[in-house]
């Protein structure tokens, strides 16, 4: 087996863009060794580089984090590691950093690939197969090892001769991608085990982008993306993330997890198909702008319904975040464009509006209808956040976490009732415009809601607005953290259009839950309360007339438009 030995500098340009296959971020683990006497074989796959134990001692001498084993071995010592998913492997990081004078002289690196997670390999396994052979070490630095990409590999083994010490042990390669068996399954395809890849950042000082496609929501800052601060005016960093496969994308979730006083100001995504796997060379002007630049809130994930992704193949998204800070994860939901011949012969269905009516209801030609009545338009109902939300109103709740609380510098957050309570102060502001002879009064009533009989789907049939109050509806229900799961709504609005009906172009639905209240902004179009499995109260905070003329209420059905706008339910 050949191997190249690779400076430490040109690392970068080497495995940048690889995947850590044997990190513990991925599930990876240590199963079985032959000793681990002074100090255990886990630490090879921690994430964060070695620490100096200098000085420190156990009951069995020094202290080192890393694998280091008793003297005078006759043979080798050996690690045998599970991968945290299916790969092929090209490199290796093999670390004895503070290991000096008790270092392994050398190592060599077998690997394999069991289907069955159940019969672990054992050391003397016939299916083992040298990927790296003896190599030499030294004390205290960094080796990297580039081979040739392997076949299918889910467990190495780490042999050191004839005994010693290693810090860390990293693994790089490639991800053997696990897609739906349906390309018509919504999935997140820039997730690392569906073989999505960071292959660019502007800046990592604090933490990796790679770490973005991770899964789960991580432990602390550590293992996220964060930029060094910046003090140029007009400043954004930005990554590009490569997905699995080319695909559809329908909305994005950005998350901020431990992220409370560094989290970016706000973000933006771009996306393009490219055959390169760094599209470097492609000119900005073919990035497509799918989330305009969105407010971001500290410590939770954003849903955010995207843009100019009907029914268009992306391979790449980049994410822009202003001025910099730090974010956890991203998501890209959506599912892969159709591969086969005979469906590449029917394209995705589009939806082409007219310039007179791009943004409003209107009454459509009969061809547009029945075309639209084909493709139909379908709004994932994404889960409510404050800031996926601020384009139509306010997000009303509280917050178990005080740092987690939207605009932290201008939202004021105060104990009260003698210390057994935590007041949000003003969420949302009462507002209203009624002629002054109008005699409209502010008061509060209760909506008492059956919730609807809808499995997946919910046809947008009709939308109504207030022309001149804004109008709040709080569930009578328990606190975010305490409320029924099973008490949910759904929240569907849309912006006012060019000739004063709705923008259809800019409707998105939300799931609430029964801690959230929401206050729809004077104007906003919305949908009737729609609750969602169990019956719910609401109380409403408004200001009307209550003579039922339009300037307490107007009302548009989209009959007209064959019932084009769906809500897909989680």
């Amino acid at each position: 087996m050949s191997y190249e030995r690779i400076p430490l500098e040109q690392f970068p340009g080497t495995f940048s863009t690889a995947i850590e296959l044997s990190s513990v971020a991925l599930g990876g683990s240590v199963i079985s060794f032959s000793d681990e006497f002074f100090a255990e074989a886990f630490h090879l796959l921690l994430v964060e580089p070695p620490p100096s134990l200098k000085g420190q001692f156990g009951p069995k001498g020094a202290l080192y984090s890393g694998w280091e084993t008793r003297r005078h071995n006759p043979a080798y010592d050996w690690c045998i590691i599970k991968l945290g998913t299916t790969g092929s492997i090209y490199g290796f990081d093999v670390d004895t950093t503070h290991f000096n004078g008790n270092e392994a002289p050398e190592v060599s690196i077998q690997a394999l690939y069991r289907a069955d997670p159940d019969s672990p390999p054992q050391e003397n396994d016939a299916e083992w197969s040298e990927i790296l052979p003896k190599v030499s070490l030294g004390p205290s630095s960094r080796h990297l090892f580039k081979i040739p990409p392997t076949d299918k590999i889910n467990y190495v083994k780490l042999n050191m001769y004839p005994d010693g010490g290693i810090a860390r042990f990293r693994v790089y390669g490639l991800v053997a991608p696990v897609f739906p068996a349906d390309v018509s399954t919504a999935f997140d395809l820039a997730h690392v085990f569906a073989g999505g890849r960071v292959v660019f950042t502007s800046d990592q000082h604090f933490g990796v982008g790679s770490n973005l496609i991770l899964p789960g929501r991580g432990k602390d800052m550590g293992d996220g993306w964060e930029t060094k601060r910046s003090r140029q005016k007009g400043h954004k960093d930005w990554a590009i993330i490569k997905l699995g496969d080319a695909g559809i994308l329908s909305h994005a979730e950005i998350d901020t997890a431990h992220f409370k006083g560094n989290f970016p100001e706000s973000c933006e995504l771009h996306a393009v198909a490219c055959d390169d796997l760094i599209p470097s060379n492609t000119p900005d002007s073919e990035w497509k702008l799918i989330l305009p630049r969105t407010k971001l809130g500290p410590h939770r994930q954003h849903h955010f319904q995207l843009q100019n992704v009907q029914g268009v193949p992306y391979t790449h998204v980049r994410i822009t975040i202003y001025p910099d800070g730090g974010i956890k994860r991203v998501r890209l939901i959506g599912h892969r464009a159709r591969g086969d011949a005979a469906r590449d012969a029917e394209p995705e269905p589009t939806v082409t509006v007219p310039a007179a009516s791009d943004d409003a209801v209107s009454s459509p030609s009969a061809p547009l209808r029945a075309e639209r009545a084909r493709a139909g338009v379908v709004i994932p109902a994404l889960p409510l956040t404050p800031e996926a939300f601020a384009l139509f109103g306010q997000v009303v709740q509280a917050y178990e976490d005080m740092n987690a609380v939207p605009s932290p510098r201008t939202t004021r957050v105060t104990g009260a009732n003698q210390g057994t309570a935590t007041k949000f102060h003003k969420l949302a502001l009462l507002e209203s415009s009624y002629p002054a002879d109008a005699r409209a009064t502010t008061g509060l009533s209760v909506y008492r809601c059956k919730p609807v009989d809808v499995a997946d789907k919910w046809e947008v049939k009709l939308l109504e607005r207030h022309p001149y109050t804004n109008q709040a509806f709080i569930p009578m229900g328990a606190g975010q953290e305490l409320e029924d799961p099973g008490k949910t709504y759904l929240v569907i609005v849309a912006l006012n259009g060019g000739n004063d009906r709705p923008n259809l172009q800019s409707m998105r639905a939300f799931v609430a839950t029964a801690g959230q209240g929401i206050m729809y902004n004077t104007g906003v179009w919305h949908h009737p309360m729609t609750v969602l499995n169990k019956a719910m109260d609401f109380t409403c905070v408004e200001t009307q007339i209550g003579d039922g003329s339009d300037l307490d209420c107007e009302i548009v059905t989209l009959d007209d438009w064959n019932n084009l706008y769906t809500v897909q339910l989680p």
